[in-house]
């Protein structure tokens, strides 16, 4: 269980590296007028409405702990086993709509997605599902049972099982 959190941790911090180029490429082409890990930061300090030293930092470490968070949930789910690579672009998408639906307008960083620019709201998608996609692909590298889950396999998995959660005896009836 631990491995497959620090598994998850990792994978989503290399994700969140992948995701990261493309929000640069993204802010290059002037689609996002701010990253957002920048206006999330930029809302925690004070003076909101202006740039403030050390909004970067602050944003960056806060991106790669939520991508490392929300990586470690995959992780967990996954129990170690392979992740089929349209799984992790689903989750991505389920991040983003809980950022982006959700927790940014909650707290006043972006309109609901309906109600914002529809170029910056395309970019974060598409960065999303490249997140997911990439923190599949960084779990299956990263899981110690490299082989497919198989009839030769499944009893280790059970024996495995068993010592972190033994099964009760049977009472008998009576």
């Amino acid at each position: 269980m631990m491995r497959n959190l620090v598994n998850g941790a990792v994978g989503g911090a290399l994700a969140t590296a992948v995701y990261s180029a493309m929000l640069m490429a993204a802010d290059r082409a002037g689609l996002l007028e701010e990253p957002p890990p920048r206006r999330f930061a930029r809302l925690t300090l004070p003076g909101r409405d202006k740039p403030r030293r050390g909004e970067n930092v602050l944003g960056t470490i806060a991106h790669f702990a939520f991508g490392s968070s929300c990586g470690s949930v995959l992780g967990l789910l996954s129990a170690g086993q392979r992740v089929p690579v349209p799984i992790g672009t689903a989750y991505g998408l389920l991040v983003w709509y809980f950022g982006y639906q959700g927790l940014a307008p909650s707290v006043g960083a972006y309109p609901p997605v309906p109600k914002d620019r529809p170029g910056r709201q395309a970019a974060l998608l598409a960065g999303h599902l490249l997140w997911g996609t990439a923190l599949a692909f960084a779990l299956n590298r990263l899981r110690t049972e490299k082989a497919p889950m198989t009839a030769d396999l499944a009893p280790r998995v059970r024996e495995q099982v068993r010592r972190v959660m033994p099964t009760p005896e049977p009472v008998s009836a009576r």
